[in-house]
């Protein structure tokens, strides 16, 4: 329990600003194997690489699951992936590009790891994903279906028997991009906030933090734009005496991380954002929590800091 006082200094480390979120496309699955190894190396490399600001998608871990958790009574890990969402555009037409991008994680990082399956754990989905299209066929129309527990199941034969994936999978509208940045003066406050920060978000079901610790937050604009969006300037410390004042850091801050949130809701976001927040304003070396947002240009949701604690 937060006492009074302790949230009252915690309260005076947050700026008064917003994280900027947007709408995304997000599917909730469940990926199960014979052992905690091959299951680590399926969530982590199908999750690896955080890139829907080059128009892809990224992935994260939500939990891991007991045996006693899971479809088919292995080991599992609730995983959830995420893909723009063009509001000038009909759904249909992001929810095709999604899937293509959905199909290359899961041939390319998960059923290529031993006696893995996928099923579907979505969260009031809009709509679903044919799986058959894209990854059925790697089977080159020797997979077949059967039922498993209520479930239709996709077999894909392959040379270590078998990959097994949940013929429809739901997609839903989730919120991407909830955000916040806590300013630290030691390198060993970054590494110790941010890992209690992490611990603290992913006990919020629904939440996932696509990049972890991450170190180069952004801005829309940029002089690069083939790149896509590049180094937020007036917060890079190592800048603070080329920039003279134009620059941002405050005084005593040299290193700026930020942890970027993806939720099945806009409550749930939030609540991972307190969560966050909150386990790590005590630490003396955390100087500052600020957050993310570009005055409307990225997206539609504005999560005020200190609203979360009002």
């Amino acid at each position: 329990m937060i006492k009074d006082g302790d949230k009252k200094m915690g309260i005076e480390k947050l700026e008064d600003t917003y994280a900027e979120a947007f709408e995304g496309i997000f599917v909730r699955v469940i990926v199960t194997a014979d052992d905690n190894e091959t299951l680590k190396a399926a969530a982590d490399d199908s999750t690896s690489t955080p890139s829907i600001v080059m128009g892809r998608i990224e992935g994260g871990v939500e939990r891991y699951l007991s045996e006693k958790e899971t479809p088919d009574g292995r080991v599992g890990v609730i995983l959830q992936f995420w893909g723009g969402l063009d509001s000038s555009k009909p759904i249909h037409e992001s929810v095709k590009r999604f899937e293509i991008e959905l199909s290359y994680r899961i041939r390319q990082d998960i059923l290529v790891k031993p006696f893995t399956s996928v099923f579907d754990a979505a969260v009031n989905p809009v709509g679903k994903i044919d799986t058959m299209e894209r990854i059925g066929h790697c089977g080159d129309g020797f997979e077949w279906e059967e039922e498993f527990k209520g479930r239709r199941m996709i077999n894909v034969p392959i040379m270590v028997p078998d990959f097994r994936i949940e013929r429809h999978i739901g997609y839903g509208l989730g919120v991407m991009g909830g955000n916040f940045w806590y300013m630290c003066k030691t390198k060993e406050d970054l590494f110790k906030a941010g890992r209690k920060a992490l611990d603290s978000i992913h006990m919020v079901d629904g939440a996932i933090t696509p990049f972890d610790i991450c170190s180069a937050g952004s801005k829309p604009e940029t002089k690069f734009p083939w790149i896509g969006p590049t180094t937020n300037e007036f917060y890079c410390p190592s800048l603070k005496d080329r920039l003279g004042g134009r620059s941002r850091v405050p005084e005593g801050v040299n290193y700026i991380p930020e942890i970027v949130i993806n939720g099945v809701s806009l409550d749930k976001v939030s609540e991972a954002m307190k969560r966050g927040i909150e386990s790590i304003w005590d630490i003396d070396g955390v100087l500052k929590i600020s957050a993310g947002n570009y005055g409307g240009k990225l997206g539609k949701y504005r999560i005020e800091l200190k609203g979360l604690f009002a």
